[in-house]
């Protein structure tokens, strides 16, 4: 039994067979789940949230984990984050310029992944293959290279006509998608879109951009079986999720009894029992 503040869960790719292994963060200590796949786990919220920030207890959670104040203050929470190409940095109006010069102003890749379809994606050169796994990628490759978060987000705004560029989470977590030959489709794409991405090219200096021509990672989820209808836990609706645990992926638990999202519960003091 563990009782304590939970964030999102962290993952780890076994490069023998391609699996993820998952551990939940909760208090002080990391609770390994993937030992729990097939046997009854049982997870209690304790009615206290704490930001993940400064600390203090909130009665609701923003932002995935923040009070109020700190989701209006911090640079991660503002929406440029969501739409990279909205960024503000250049106006002097950044909430937190050296977050920003730490976080935006440093290489980003524009990927095509395959979850409930493909889907063209963005994201730090720090967090591959953590955003493929967090999104229940089954593939993804990397198209483009570019050197700040603004960039990549006009470079994906050039994908959006074509393909789709949200994962659908239901479809995500009631199957496996085909597997595809994301090489050939990341080809096609690029060559369909050369116009717009020209366009895109011309507005920031050309040594900013490389076209990315990388091997496919596959991925392998630990799940038993998935839901064939989907039922969402939510701790604010009901404090207790138990059942026996099907699988994980993406940043959900699938039990018999439904699925809970762990990482829009960031923040929140729970007790697990397995």
């Amino acid at each position: 039994m563990l009782t304590g503040n939970i964030r999102k869960m962290r993952s780890e790719l076994n490069p023998n067979d391609s699996t993820v292994e998952y551990f939940l963060p909760i208090g002080d200590k990391e609770l390994a789940l993937n030992q729990f796949i097939g046997k009854t786990l049982k997870l209690q919220f304790n009615d206290e949230i704490k930001c993940q920030h400064c600390g203090k207890r909130t009665k609701k959670s923003f932002s995935q984990g923040y009070c109020f104040p700190c989701m209006r203050k911090l640079a991660q929470c503002d929406m440029c984050i969501m739409k990279p190409e909205t960024c503000h940095f250049h106006e002097g109006t950044c909430r937190e310029p050296k977050w920003g010069e730490d976080n935006c102003f440093v290489p980003h890749f524009v990927y095509l992944s395959n979850t409930s379809g493909l889907k063209v994606g963005i994201t730090r050169h720090t967090q591959i293959p953590t955003r493929w796994i967090d999104q229940g990628a089954t593939q993804a490759t990397i198209m483009f290279k570019v050197n700040t978060r603004q960039q990549s987000g006009f470079v994906e705004m050039a994908f959006k006509d074509l393909i789709a560029d949200k994962t659908n989470w239901r479809t995500m977590l009631k199957e496996n998608q085909p597997d595809k030959n994301l090489l050939a489709e990341a080809s096609a794409l690029k060559e369909q879109l050369a116009d717009s991405m020209n366009k895109v090219i011309q507005s920031f200096p050309a040594e900013d951009i490389e076209d990315q021509v990388n091997e496919v990672v596959s991925i392998n989820y630990p799940v038993l079986e998935f839901p064939t209808k989907i039922i969402s836990h939510n701790f604010d609706k009901n404090p207790v999720v138990e059942g026996a645990l099907m699988g994980i992926k993406g940043q959900y638990l699938l039990f018999d009894t439904g699925v809970i999202n762990l990482r829009k519960f960031t923040s929140y003091n729970i007790t697990v029992n397995g």
